[in-house]
């Protein structure tokens, strides 16, 4: 192919070196297309016996595209004489050369380590609900060669360097058992019967969507709605209902909808309010 190319294209003036590279470059782009598109038909077939994964899939096919570029530049180097004799003085001095490509590419090199890390012993996966802290949560949208893609619930997409977000403590919600375990927080006057208030959260938690009965290891199953008193002090009573729900991306929109309810059946039902809600915030 390249001889055929050669044939038809002056490789020796600056205009054919040009021509020379793009149809080499295009060429490789093209065959790492191809290439991307059988091994994706492979692994998804590989995929259905769970031996690889999305993450693995389309880290790869990030990977041959990045591959393939290479490949091309190398070949375009060595198979055009003038570029051939510039490469052969240039690497006489490969020593030196390494040394400062190496320092000004380590950030590069740190994130494509830091990828295959991710890819080999998946601390997350594409699909993935993460939390590194407070403002950067979602869902892993991508992992690429240099960065990982996080979609938050903005539907914004957070670009974070694999060196970076592999030394974070990453908080998993869906690695290995999707159901969790969400706290909501309930306040009521120091008179309130606390029996009523129980019943209230339970009726009103029975009637959202995806609360479970939860398994424990040990094979006992926990109550769908435990409630609990958690202080009981001057002004008011603290108390939490525990609810374990099957899908975690709706916790949110969950614990907003129960506290809705319960506040207009306690109003509905004469349930005593806190009193000195400054101190409670505080």
């Amino acid at each position: 192919m390249l001889k055929f190319l050669k044939s038809y294209i002056n490789v020796d003036t600056i205009e054919g070196i040009l021509w020379y590279s793009v149809i080499v470059l295009v060429l490789s782009w093209l065959i790492s297309r191809l290439f991307r598109f059988i091994l994706v038909i492979f692994l998804k077939r590989k995929q259905r016996k769970k031996r690889f994964g999305v993450t693995t899939l389309k880290f790869i096919k990030n990977s041959i595209r990045f591959s393939f570029i290479i490949i091309g530049i190398f070949v375009i180097i060595f198979t055009v004489p003038k570029l051939r004799e510039q490469a052969t003085f240039i690497f006489s001095g490969a020593g030196i050369i390494a040394a400062i490509i190496g320092f000004a590419a380590q950030s590069a090199i740190s994130n494509l380590i830091a990828g295959l890390f991710i890819v080999i012993f998946k601390p997350f996966r594409v699909g993935d609900y993460i939390k590194l802290d407070d403002t950067r949560i979602g869902i892993v949208d991508d992992i690429t060669l240099r960065h990982t893609v996080i979609n938050n619930f903005e539907n914004k997409r957070l670009i974070i360097p694999n060196s970076v977000i592999s030394t974070e403590s990453v908080l998993n919600h869906t690695i290995d058992d999707s159901n969790v375990l969400s706290f909501n927080n309930f306040y009521v006057g120091i008179h309130a019967d606390i029996d009523q208030v129980r019943k209230i959260i339970q009726e009103e938690a029975s009637h959202l969507d995806n609360v479970i009965h939860h398994t424990l290891e040990t094979g006992i199953e926990i109550d769908t709605v435990e409630v609990r008193v958690i202080e009981a002090k001057e002004g008011y009573i603290h108390v939490r209902a525990y609810i374990w729900l099957s899908e975690p991306f709706a916790e949110f929109k969950t614990k907003c909808t129960l506290l809705e309810a319960v506040h207009k059946r306690f109003q509905s039902e004469g349930v005593p309010m806190p009193v000195a809600l400054h101190k409670i915030i505080e």
